[in-house]
């Protein structure tokens, strides 16, 4: 009786994300959704475009910015604008039993009503329409965790067999070394892949990830560690959050686990306050574009092998690459 009860209890809960989750313009195919960003949307009133495509090429008007696993993540971060109370870290049958295939095309058809309103919008020409229905660049990093999702690299691979497909680019919290190995042995690799970082050491990274596995950070280590190994072009992305991980006792330990990593990308930006995350820190937690650009400047002073390479202040990011790098900055030049 106890066990049917909590079952329940994490049904009716589930119900109600997803109730939550729609009203915040999210589209679903079961437990996987997508959303249409602001970027999204300025792009289709031509009114600019997310920092992935000026620093890298990545189609903004016909991104479709998706996750396998809306509610479930083994990182509970206290920056995170989801509501990661409620997120559980092992996904159930429904998630883990989506057909990857099914998903895409669930979500494509998710995507296009939820962009149903910008046609015949002043702003949004019809050519400009049509070119947002288009599936170029794929960011599997929407919400929770997608390495939890047991067919990911199936996923990936039916993604970039996609016609018309560009670009892929999958965030992870690097607590999943596994199925990053997997990714490789399956020749499932995305064109660009993200490590998250917030801190140099276990302390501050488990104070600002809540991760309460005895092994997280070793996983985590373990990840960073693949970054030379995987064989697609990598990107730490490390969130600074004012008061927390941006003290200057830190840049130089930041600096050391930064140059380890050998990372092609380095992007340094700012936390945002938004979502859930105002429950848990203040405003005053959100640097501004000068602190971030003077973080950077920072730990580039103690990384030789990097460079300064871009930066936009409206999204409050840096972006630095290492010098030796094989990779053009640009996957594709859009000028």
């Amino acid at each position: 009786m106890q066990l049917f009860l909590v079952l329940l209890m994490k049904k009716i809960k589930k119900i109600d994300l997803v109730k939550d989750f729609s009203h915040k313009k999210y589209g679903f195919f079961k437990d996987a959704s997508i959303q249409v960003c602001e970027w999204n949307k300025k792009a289709l009133r031509g009114e600019g475009v997310c920092y992935k495509q000026d620093f890298y090429g990545a189609h903004t008007l016909s991104c479709h910015q998706i996750t396998p696993v809306t509610f479930w993540c083994n990182n509970s971060c206290v920056f995170c604008w989801r509501p990661n109370e409620y997120m559980g870290p092992t996904p159930d049958k429904v998630t883990q039993g989506a057909n990857p295939k099914e998903m895409i095309e669930g979500l494509i058809l998710a995507r296009k009503k939820l962009l149903t309103g910008f046609k015949g919008h002043p702003k949004v020409s019809k050519s400009v329409f049509d070119a947002s229905q288009e599936s170029r660049h794929w960011a599997i990093s929407l919400s929770g965790e997608p390495t939890l999702y047991k067919n990911l690299p199936k996923l990936i691979r039916e993604i970039k067999n996609r016609e018309g497909t560009e670009t892929v680019f999958l965030v992870s919290n690097g607590q999943n070394p596994s199925m990053l190995k997997r990714l490789k042995r399956e020749d499932s690799l995305p064109t660009q892949l993200y490590i998250s970082m917030v801190g140099p050491n276990e302390s501050v990274y488990k104070s600002i990830t809540c991760n309460s596995e005895k092994s997280g950070w070793l996983n985590y280590l373990e990840s960073l560690a693949l970054v030379p190994l995987i064989g697609t072009r990598t990107v730490i992305r490390l969130t600074l959050i004012k008061g927390i991980n941006d003290k200057s006792e830190l840049v130089r330990e930041f600096a050391d686990i930064l140059s380890a990593t050998g990372s092609d990308f380095i992007e340094v930006k700012s936390y945002m306050w938004l979502g859930f995350s105002r429950d848990r820190l203040s405003k005053t937690n959100m640097p501004s574009f000068e602190e971030i650009k003077s973080f950077a400047l920072k730990l580039l002073e103690l990384l030789p092998n990097y460079k300064f390479e871009s930066e936009k202040k409206n999204s409050r990011i840096v972006l630095l690459k290492r010098r030796d790098s094989k990779y053009k900055t640009k996957i594709i030049d859009r000028d």
